[in-house]
């Protein structure tokens, strides 16, 4: 016990600099747990009134107070004297192992932020994306699950999403739905562009605004190809298409108007030759 008595009388000078290094220490470490807090809690109140995904949102208030607690406990250990290049080169080394061991998972971590943020389509949407036709049931920050009109549930990589184009078919609140119809060259223009015109005025899906376009498009090999455009509520395109298909071949049988079938003409000449033969 006189020893050990001895030996804090000795080093009472650095005892009471230890402690006083070791409570700015602790005073840090508390400082850095409260400015964390702070921070992330001020992030996200502010992401809060965008349109990131509180997931997203969540997902990076973590990331910055884990890095401001990790700051705080190296200043902490520096402050008392502890060699922190060791930590921060075996922390360095460790992060890059786990990056090239994660790479794809990264890629999609990464590409699932990047969609949260930018919001090129958001749930409920039918779009094309990562080659992949579906209406998009869930965006997760690996995946994006879609469910394909034959109800299939397709789990898609967001890589794969962000590398490729994207067509959101639901984003605008009209569409243009594309037909063609072919007839006989031996029709009345005038009277089958009537026709189509009439049938499309009755549909109450059909928008009157913008106009439908039918205009003759094609003088083809067999058929006069005429382009029929009309504009419909977005919700509306298949039955729109599927309706007309329906009634535009019921309407030109009707009027006796042919929907010609592929076909050509030959024409055999004879030579003189094989004409003397005969």
């Amino acid at each position: 016990m006189k020893e050990i008595l001895t030996w804090f009388s000795e080093n009472q000078d650095m005892l009471i600099a230890f402690g006083i290094k070791a409570c700015v220490a602790v005073l840090i470490v508390i400082g850095g747990f409260i400015l964390a807090r702070v921070i992330s809690g001020s992030m996200i109140k502010r992401l809060d009134k965008t349109s990131i995904d509180n997931m997203v949102v969540s997902f990076l208030a973590g990331i910055v107070r884990t890095l401001i607690i990790i700051a705080a406990l190296l200043m902490a250990l520096s402050h008392v004297g502890v060699q922190t290049t060791s930590f921060i080169a075996i922390l360095g080394a460790a992060g890059l192992a786990i990056g090239l061991a994660l790479q794809g998972s990264l890629s999609n971590f990464a590409s699932g932020v990047m969609i949260m943020i930018y919001r090129p389509f958001k749930s409920g949407d039918y779009v094309d994306a990562g080659g992949i036709a579906g209406t998009v049931q869930r965006i997760e920050l690996f995946t994006t699950i879609l469910k394909t009109p034959d109800n299939k549930k397709v789990v898609v990589p967001n890589a794969r999403i962000t590398s490729a184009a994207i067509t959101n078919f639901s984003h605008n609140p009209t569409r243009r739905v594309d037909m063609v119809f072919g007839v006989s060259y031996d029709a009345n223009l005038q009277e089958t562009k009537q026709l189509f015109h009439d049938l499309l005025m009755a549909d109450d899906r059909v928008l009157k605004d913008p106009a439908p376009t039918i205009a003759v498009s094609e003088l083809a090999d067999s058929s006069v190809n005429f382009i029929v455009r009309p504009w419909v509520n977005s919700a509306d395109y298949w039955g729109v298409y599927w309706d007309s298909m329906e009634k535009f071949k019921d309407a030109l049988d009707k009027a006796g108007i042919g929907i010609p079938y592929p076909q050509m003409d030959v024409h055999m000449h004879h030579s003189s030759a094989e004409s003397e033969e005969k």
